[in-house]
């Protein structure tokens, strides 16, 4: 290896020696300079530059193959003035809610402080920082540009994703176009996600950055209970803060020590926009929101921003949506609510997963094929504790599962000697009023075996948090979001989905046109009011995410 670098070095200078008389350019030697350090990188390629390991181990040798290694960011004169556009961009990393220093600006900063030092007419000395500034600048941009197409997290793992995406751009292309057309700052923030959504998030990240010294200075004492009427100092950081984040507008000649109805209205507003009861008092629940610390809150939003950026960058016209951590369904079309619903989600130990795909057909008076977990787990209990549980509940016992399955008399089995590893029947409930999947189900077949469905437990959608579905999720205004769903159709009017329920057969309705569905997990959003809504972090998923963003680069 000594031998090799000794060789090489030799070649170089004897090759700088006759640059004049041959012509060789300064590009020339950086070229060969690129050329060796990748090829000489293994397999897979391990780069290292000023003890920065490249990340982009795939992507940056294809890339600089295709170019014939000619410098990306380095002409005959120096660096290009596009080099100070993109160490901006990548400074303005923090807007997106990512972290800028992971795109290897410090050893940027570092070797460009290098050169600013060197003399122009001193750059054939200093070919090999030259080459090194254009490798670490390539993959900064590669990194960067894949972090804001698809995330710096991986969502199927839960782990950072350093190593450059493939979905739905050339990475390579999109480089070289940048650069031929000077436009390195437009490449990447075409890559940012192009909802208005995400646009509103990103406002508000900056927003409560700006305010956070401002939120922390008005804390609440702990244990204070305040309502209409009551009075004092604790009204003022009441008042204060709701004017800061929105709920409140200011108003002259008010006394701001006194809790009057336009701080209740204001506190009422505050509540709602964090998931709590909205009682219009400062209670137990409200206290503990109020007194989280506002850096939690950023990064909130920060955490959901990174959400956004799993997500196709464009959504159809027409779709809908459920945020789990809202337990909210949302059909949106052209970037208005035409409907909204309250839903049930899963509980902690059964949560409903975040995925998407597309609504193809809806079934009127469903039977409800009971999954073989909730058999064993939940009614194989009851079923044993009292044999005419199956019957009270409309449900059909079968040995075995399919079209062999037959039908079993429950009081002919020996309940005693059956649990959950011998379980060898299926269990079927009757379409009905007290059928657990209620009148219509909406199916989006998935491997998750999750679809949205009616209830008769009307009056869990009154809970302010509704975790309590096996996986599954319960819609609050299932007749009403078939005749959503459905009202294209000149066959299916609302009074037709009515008369169809009440004959109580089972019937499937596909769709004329599938409808895109999004399973969601979001704690922080901007609703089209513009306020900023936070949530609660029911299934502990943000704290997951947070610790894979926070999960350092890789190092050599």
């Amino acid at each position: 290896m000594i031998k090799y670098i000794f060789v090489r070095h030799v070649c170089l200078m004897i090759l700088m020696a006759f640059t004049t008389l041959h012509g060789v350019t300064l590009t020339d030697i950086i070229q060969e300079h690129i050329r060796t350090t990748i090829e000489n990188a293994g397999a897979p390629p391990q780069i290292v530059i000023s003890d920065d390991l490249l990340y982009s181990t795939v992507v940056l040798p294809a890339f600089y193959e295709r170019r014939g290694y000619w410098p990306a960011w380095i002409d005959e004169n120096g660096l290009l003035p596009q080099v100070q556009t993109l160490v901006q961009t990548l400074r303005n990393a923090s807007q997106e809610g990512l972290t800028p220093t992971d795109y290897h600006l410090t050893c940027i900063d570092n070797l460009l402080q290098k050169i600013g030092t060197v003399q122009k007419k001193s750059l054939f000395e200093h070919t090999a920082l030259l080459a090194d500034i254009d490798l670490v600048l390539t993959d900064a941009y590669l990194v960067y540009a894949s972090h804001l197409l698809a995330g710096r997290v991986n969502p199927v793992t839960i782990h950072a994703e350093w190593n450059v995406k493939q979905r739905e751009v050339d990475f390579i292309e999109l480089l070289e176009n940048a650069l031929r057309q000077n436009q390195i700052r437009e490449s990447l923030q075409a890559l940012v996600p192009r909802h208005n959504d995400y646009a509103r998030l990103r406002a508000a990240l900056t927003y409560y950055r700006a305010i956070a010294k401002k939120i922390d200075a008005i804390q609440l004492p702990s244990g204070v209970t305040l309502k209409r009427d009551d009075e004092g100092k604790n009204i003022s950081a009441l008042r204060k803060r709701l004017i800061l984040e929105g709920d409140l507008i200011v108003e002259g000649g008010q006394n701001d020590s006194i809790f009057n109805s336009e701080i209740e209205t204001a506190l009422k507003n505050f509540q709602k926009r964090y998931g709590l009861e909205a009682t219009g008092v400062i209670d137990s629940a409200t206290l503990e929101a109020w007194n989280i610390p506002i850096a939690h809150r950023i990064r909130q939003l920060e955490i959901n921003l990174e959400r956004w950026r799993w997500l196709p960058q464009e959504f159809t016209s027409h779709y809908m949506i459920v945020n789990i951590a809202n337990f909210e369904l949302y059909a949106i079309e052209n970037d208005s609510i035409a409907l909204s619903a309250r839903v049930i989600v899963g509980r902690t130990y059964r949560r409903t997963p975040v995925f998407s795909d597309s609504i193809s057909y809806l079934v009127l008076n469903p039977y409800w094929h009971v999954p073989r977990n909730i058999a064993v787990q939940d009614i194989l209990p009851q079923i044993k504790k009292n044999t005419g549980y199956l019957s009270k509940n409309k449900m059909t016992l079968f040995k075995g599962s399919g079209s062999n399955a037959e039908i079993v008399d429950p009081r002919a089995v020996n309940w005693a000697a059956v649990n959950a590893q011998n379980f060898s029947f299926t269990l079927r409930q009757d379409p009905g009023e007290a059928n657990a999947l209620g009148r219509v189900k909406f199916m989006f077949p998935n491997k998750y075996n999750v679809y949205i469905h009616d209830t008769p437990s009307k009056e869990l959608f009154e809970k302010s948090e509704r975790g309590f579905s096996s996986g599954c999720i319960r819609v609050e205004k299932a007749l009403e979001l078939a005749g959503y769903l459905l009202k294209d159709s000149q066959q299916w009017s609302q009074n037709k989905i009515n008369a169809a329920i009440k004959k109580g057969t089972e019937q499937t309705v596909r769709l004329k046109k599938t409808i895109p569905i999004h399973l969601l997990y979001w704690t922080a959003w901007v609703g089209r009011d513009g306020m900023v809504n936070f949530r609660k972090d029911i299934y502990e998923r943000d704290v997951l995410l947070d610790q894979a963003l926070r999960e350092a680069p890789p190092d050599k």
